[in-house]
């Protein structure tokens, strides 16, 4: 499956969750993810968890490592399967470089101790399912207690390149799972 470090820092708001985004930014077509740093800032306009609207719990940080995913023709359950693999891949990335860290998942958020490291949601368009995660950098000014990149000493590029690469590799594995097995009766 595709995948794409870009570079150039990039405000995340909660717009870029939509079909075709890694299209527009990268040219590539088809099933893939992609990685960013920068600030998040989502508000009432571009949140589509119900549960965050009814409660008024905006996402806010000063600095982010997000992921963009989008897998087409994939029904929501499927693609909110894959958001938690999605995470599954960072967790397994923050354990490999700081295995003392005492990291949980649970569901599609990653926790050490009450501080929250990630957010994410996965939703459906008409021809695809597309995931935001993010975990953030800097855990400073944010609406809940949160912990980052930064207070694991962990650089951010190297870091989405694993999990991107991670990620990937698991997409394709479940995809060759699907091809080589017999059907039954």
């Amino acid at each position: 499956m595709y995948f794409h470090f870009l570079p150039t820092s990039q405000k995340y708001d909660g717009a870029q969750l939509r079909s075709q985004f890694i299209l527009e930014t990268t040219g590539h077509m088809g099933d893939g993810v992609i990685a960013f740093c920068g600030a998040a800032e989502v508000g009432a306009a571009h949140m589509v968890d119900q549960e965050d609207i009814a409660t008024a719990s905006w996402i806010k940080s000063n600095n982010m490592l997000h992921f963009i995913a989008e897998h087409f023709h994939m029904p929501l359950r499927e693609g909110i399967a894959h958001q938690r693999l999605l995470v599954s891949s960072i967790h397994a990335a923050l354990q490999k470089i700081k295995p003392e860290c005492k990291v949980l998942r649970s569901g599609d958020d990653l926790f050490d101790g009450d501080a929250k490291l990630t957010v994410s949601i996965a939703a459906a368009s008409p021809q695809s399912t597309c995931i935001h995660t993010a975990i953030n950098i800097d855990s400073q000014n944010t609406p809940v207690k949160t912990r980052g990149l930064d207070d694991y000493k962990i650089s951010a590029m190297p870091f989405a390149l694993d999990v991107l690469r991670r990620y990937s590799q698991e997409c394709h594995d479940i995809f060759i799972a699907s091809c080589k097995v017999k059907p039954i009766p």
